[in-house]
Formats: C-alpha cells, structure tokens, sequence
C-alpha cells in the first residue's frame, strides 16, 4: 500500500504546477483629468443587469483599497452615496450613459444634490466570478487497516470585471480599465485531502485598485499603451 500511496503523491505533486493565478488589466483613459484636493470618488456596483450585479463586497474591497495607506484618496461611501442621492441612482433610474447624466443632473434639485456631496468621479463596477471549469475526483474509503482518500480535484475559477470612470463634473467617461483573473485550484488527497485554493477575486480587487488609483492620479495616463498583462 505504502509504494502506491507514494505513487499518488508524486503523481498529486507532478499537476501542482497548474494551481496558480493568471491576471490581464487593461487600462484606457481618454483624457488627462485627475482628482484634485477636496474632491471625492465613489465606487458604485453597476445594477441595470440584476443576474449580473457586481457584488457587494468586492465593490467594498475596491472602495477600502483606494483609502487605504499614506496616500489614499477621499472616497465616498457608497451606500451614502446612493442614499443621499435617492431615488437617482437605484437599480430602475441609475444612468446607463453620460449622456443620460447630462439628463440627469438637468433634473431640479439633482446638480445641487451631486456638489454637496463633494463627489466628482464615479467609478462603475461591472462583472463576476464564475466557475468556468473542474475535473479530477477523489474517492474515500475505510477498512480494517484505517480510513483514507485517494486522488485530484481541480477548479477554475475566472473573475472579470470592467471599471469605467466618469467625470461627473465635466460629464464625460473618463476611460474604462477591463480586469480578468483566472485563478486554478487544486485538492490533492493522499490518505486525506488538501486544499490548495486560488483567490482571484481577491487579486483582482488588489489590480483594479492599482489601475484605478494611477488612472486618478496620473494625468499622463499610462506609460504603456494598449493591455498591460500581469501574471503570478
């Protein structure tokens, strides 16, 4: 028993090598705007698609990120956000465009509204993560000699989400940065299973607030063109 257990191991250890992480962001800014002192970005989920909402914690995880350290940016709450500007940006009247903005804030009352909040730029958080694919199994048995567990399971899971930035203030689309991480997982079992799990929603969350806060705060833009891939 003992040399085919070992031959499970090392058979476990040889697909290891696919259990990692595969990120590309793709960042487009079309202008050379940036946020100035005293002004606000609120990062909000993006809601016209009710099977596709951008999930709650991950827009918190963008919002936290953007904050956070010795140079973090003033963000709104989003939740205050939207409260404050009720019923404007629920699910069923939030604006789809820019130009649906311009109708917007032409509403009495909603400009005003807009400027006491002291935000200038709303980021649009759309996507999910997903189970794209699985295989392998593993099967569990007990007898005389013990219990134990042979064999691979695997996953894969993809977490793509769009950014896109609007100049509240100058009521145009600042540019929009595409993010999609493949992360694979993998649970070898040799007398008992082992989870060796990817998290790539939370590396996206790490690279969308990265592409987010150099889109904000560069006005140059980018010091490369066109998609800027990154893989760990």
């Amino acid at each position: 028993m003992a040399p085919l257990r070992l031959a499970g191991l090392a058979a476990a250890m040889s697909l290891l090598g696919g259990c990692g992480i595969t990120a590309r962001f793709e960042p487009y800014k079309q202008t050379d705007a940036v946020i100035a002192e005293g002004e606000h970005v609120v990062v909000l989920a993006r809601k016209q698609h009710s099977t596709h909402e951008a999930e709650e914690d991950f827009v918190q995880c963008i919002s936290d990120g953007l904050a956070d350290g010795k140079n973090g940016l003033a963000v709104h709450s989003s939740k205050e956000f939207e409260d404050k500007m009720y019923p404007w940006f629920e699910p069923s009247t939030a604006p789809l465009s820019t130009e649906d903005l311009t109708l917007l804030l032409e509403r009495p009352g909603v400009a005003e509204q807009v400027r006491n909040t002291g935000v200038r730029y709303v980021v649009w958080v759309d996507g999910s993560t997903d189970r794209v694919a699985s295989g392998g199994g593993i099967t569990c048995a007990a007898g005389v000699g013990g219990a134990g567990c042979m064999g691979l399971a695997w996953w894969e899971d993809d977490s793509r989400y769009d950014a896109t930035v609007w100049d509240i203030k100058d009521v145009e689309s600042e540019g929009t940065i595409h993010g999609d991480v493949k992360g694979r997982s993998v649970m070898p079992a040799v007398i008992i299973p082992i989870p060796l799990v990817t998290r790539p929603q939370a590396h996206a969350c790490r690279g969308l607030t990265d592409q987010l806060r150099q889109f904000l705060t560069s006005p140059e833009g980018y010091p490369t063109a066109g998609p800027a891939p990154e893989v760990g």
